[in-house]
């Protein structure tokens, strides 16, 4: 808590200390003001803030539920070019077993690119293990690689129909959940490119400033040398609240308020490596001094 709210606890303490020494040392009983009108104030700056509140967790939640449908998808899409891309010859073995490969691992890299794109970080580190270098060169061209590796994936989708080796049902099965994988992947910009109004993160902090600056003020006069204790107590819970829906604002700041990508995005890769029947699979993240990114 200290790491969290700890500086301005701390000056609203030393604030404190200030008003207590001028009520009892120094004999300025002026200083003291009713209790009251504080009261109001506080139940007006809990409703505004517990208002922004809610609607920062609102933005949390859908990106948690955005890449919820990421995960759901994303084992679809494997499932389906695993299983339904069948071979029509003998000579068409290899080359099946190729295109269901490419489609998994490009999925692959889908996921773990578009976690570093809402990060607002470099993708090609995650990509080196899992796409070759001359394609990663090619992609760093790109604009918006997730993109261009979604197109990726539904131009061997389409080249599977075109060899015969899934129906004309079974593409249009395939090119939805390519559709809705693009979906997930716009609501997620979405939330990333459209932040909070500046008026829901200013005015909530200096209500909230303001109220924990006249707090002393109004319980100086039935505490008095307790004032310090009492009303630190009460500013750490609005200091604490207004703090929470800062956090919560931006899911994808790449903090320990942010939903779990990485680990997310891990769980899809191990999924589908399974599905692709590999040895060698990663393990899942784990917890980093309890948090899980």
């Amino acid at each position: 808590m200290a790491k969290y709210v700890g500086l301005p606890l701390a000056l609203l303490f030393g604030f404190d200390v200030i008003v207590v020494v001028a009520f009892k040392v120094m004999h300025l009983r002026w200083i003291a003001q009713p209790a009251i009108p504080l009261s109001l104030l506080g139940s007006a700056i809990g409703v505004i803030v517990g208002f922004r509140n809610n609607s920062s967790y609102g933005r949390w939640w859908e990106a948690r539920t955005l890449w919820g449908a990421i995960v759901n998808n994303s084992r679809t899409l494997a499932r389906q070019a695993v299983t339904a891309i069948r071979p029509v010859t003998e000579e068409d073995v290899q080359n099946v077993q190729y295109l269901q490969r490419r489609i998994v691992l490009l999925q692959i890299a889908w996921v773990n690119c578009l976690r570093q794109q809402l990060r607002g970080l470099e993708p090609w580190w995650e990509l080196k293990d899992i796409l070759p270098q001359e394609e990663i060169m090619l992609l760093k061209h790109e604009k918006n690689v997730a993109l261009e590796i979604q197109k990726r994936i539904g131009l061997l989708v389409t080249e599977a129909y075109e060899n015969g080796w899934i129906n004309e049902r079974q593409w249009a099965n395939m090119d939805d959940t390519l559709s809705r994988l693009c979906d997930a992947q716009g609501g997620s910009e979405r939330i990333k490119n459209t932040p909070m109004p500046r008026q829901y993160d200013y005015f909530p902090r200096i209500f909230v400033h303001l109220y924990c600056l006249l707090l002393p003020i109004a319980m100086v006069g039935n505490l008095g040398w307790w004032t310090p204790l009492g009303s630190t107590g009460v500013g750490l819970i609005f200091l604490a609240l207004n703090q929470i829906g800062t956090d919560l604002e931006d899911p994808f700041s790449n903090t320990i308020f942010d939903i779990p990508l990485t680990a997310i995005c891990r769980t899809i890769e191990v999924n589908l490596r399974q599905m692709l029947a590999e040895k060698e699979i990663p393990a899942l993240e784990r917890p980093i001094d309890g948090v899980l990114w």
